[in-house]
């Protein structure tokens, strides 16, 4: 499927140009242990062995998608959204880092703090891979104040690029997390348990 160049951080390819190549859409939440246990296994253990034997031949695209009972799933999800502006090289080092720390961002770590709070120990996660954190506040903040024309709803800096990312996953119907599609239809046979061994078994026999 399509993915808009302004999110091109997203993708993970070696060597390809889209047209050309098989398509695997993750659709995976910060605060989902399940989906952390794919991505962990996948940055770790997969995107490797695709930089050894699959170059030319596939590309993954990580689908922010935001699971509304967990409140802030909104909110580390418009920090992803910040690092796609800021350094999108570093879109896949941040992600592997904020879903180590993801415990810290379940209900009952957030649920006495601030908005803003909450986007400062974001901040500082991206600090840890090398973004500046300062930056990556200054587009999660929220104002305390109403806008010109005396608007209260004013989100942040990336409540736009939310909305797309919000948008075209709607346009899949995906609920849980994670889903996988495989050139734009549902792999319910990859499964967030998958080890690495049926990773190179899954891309051996689909990926040709």
């Amino acid at each position: 499927m399509a993915l808009a160049p302004k999110f091109a951080g997203q993708a993970f390819a070696v060597g390809v140009t889209p047209k050309t190549v098989h398509t695997l859409e993750l659709y995976l939440d910060y605060v989902c242990p399940f989906s952390a246990k794919m991505f962990a296994t996948l940055h770790s253990s997969v995107f490797p062995l695709v930089q050894k034997k699959y170059p030319q031949k596939v590309r993954f695209i990580f689908r922010q998608q935001i699971q509304p009972w967990h409140p802030s799933s909104t909110l580390v999800h418009e920090a992803g959204a910040a690092i796609l502006r800021l350094a999108p090289e570093k879109f896949y080092d941040f992600s592997a880092q904020l879903f180590k720390e993801q415990k810290e961002y379940f209900d009952v770590n957030v649920v006495n703090e601030t908005r803003n709070d909450t986007y400062r120990r974001l901040a500082k996660v991206a600090g840890k891979v090398g973004v500046d954190e300062g930056e990556v506040y200054g587009l999660l903040e929220v104002g305390g104040k109403p806008d010109k024309d005396g608007a209260l709803n004013v989100g942040n800096k990336v409540t736009d690029d939310v909305k797309l990312m919000v948008k075209a996953n709607r346009l899949t119907g995906v609920h849980v997390t994670p889903t996988v599609l495989f050139n734009g239809v549902v792999e319910n046979s990859i499964s967030s348990s998958f080890t690495p061994q049926q990773w190179e078994q899954w891309l051996e026999k689909n990926v040709v």
